[in-house]
């Protein structure tokens, strides 16, 4: 019981540590090349920007207060779990965008708004990556479309795209045509790599063997590369003829490996290799797990 508590209390630090991480390079990233190039974004930190044109509000403060009271809609709206898991982002993100702009001061990297651009969306793309993929939210405008989504069923995609629209128009009022293009690519690029940061690590290799040796491809696997196989039974296209495809789903460092160990055994096997997003189950998201032989069984087999 004490190893189980030890373990969940370093999975919580763990996910904590992450989440601190991934609001730490989302502030840095605003302060050292959204603000300095005067860039148009979406989300709170674009609707702070706005308040800070129009008001004269501080940005770190209005983030802030924004936050707080998006986290309290959200808890009495979504529920005390959801509050919980977004309450860290709710106060790191401001706390430490005022931190940087006190360390920082007026310190400017670039004034090229190109590369303020790119680097603006690889910075917030894997923040919130990092923040997403330990379960967390980013809070504020992330909130909204996830209450429409509850109670109207209305995509949350929909609504964060729709949102983003409504707070870049905002801040068209003001700026250049060719500012609010290179937000444009701004948002464009912290999508993509947001969307990659959530599937790094987690892509594998599914493959499928046609055989007239599948038992011994089987057995190879299964001992010499340590990974499950899946037989399926299947019907020829043409002869009709019934036959086995192996399915099995390894790592891509190991295809090289378990290709070779299957030709070996086969040359002429029909081999499909495929990318496969993400695998969760026995093996790959859990330990594996090597079940003894069930004695009958095997006593029928050797027979």
């Amino acid at each position: 019981m004490k190893s189980v508590l030890e373990n969940m209390n370093w999975k919580t630090l763990k996910t904590l540590a992450i989440i601190l991480l991934g609001n730490i390079i989302y502030a840095l990233t605003v302060k050292l090349f959204l603000l300095p190039a005067n860039m148009v974004s979406g989300g709170t930190t674009g609707i702070a920007l706005v308040m800070n044109h129009l008001f004269g509000i501080p940005i770190s403060m209005f983030v802030l207060v924004f936050n707080v009271f998006m986290l309290l809609l959200g808890f009495f709206l979504i529920g005390k779990q959801f509050a919980l898991t977004t309450i860290v982002s709710t106060f790191a993100y401001p706390a430490a965008l005022e931190f940087f702009h006190c360390m920082l001061g007026d310190f400017v990297l670039t004034q090229d708004i190109f590369l303020c651009a790119v680097f603006s969306g690889l910075g917030v793309g894997l923040a919130l990556g990092l923040v997403i993929r330990a379960g967390a939210s980013t809070g504020g405008m992330d909130i909204p479309p996830l209450i429409l989504y509850r109670y109207f069923n209305i995509p949350v995609s929909f609504s964060l795209y729709f949102f983003d629209i409504c707070i870049l128009l905002l801040q068209m009022t003001y700026h250049t045509a060719d500012i609010v293009l290179y937000g444009v690519l701004y948002i464009l690029i912290y999508t993509i790599v947001l969307d990659k940061t959530l599937l790094v690590g987690t892509d594998k290799t599914e493959i499928k063997i046609i055989s007239e040796k599948t038992e011994e491809i089987k057995k190879a696997i299964l001992a010499q590369a340590d990974r499950g196989v899946t037989v399926l039974y299947a019907e020829g296209g043409y002869f009709h003829k019934p036959r086995q495809v192996l399915l099995s789903i390894i790592t891509p460092r190991e295809l090289p490996f378990v290709q070779k160990l299957i030709c070996e055994i086969d040359p002429e096997c029909f081999m499909v290799v495929s990318k496969v997003s993400r695998v969760s189950g026995r093996g790959f998201t859990l330990s594996k797990y090597y079940p003894k032989p069930d004695k009958k069984r095997k006593e029928s087999e050797s027979r």
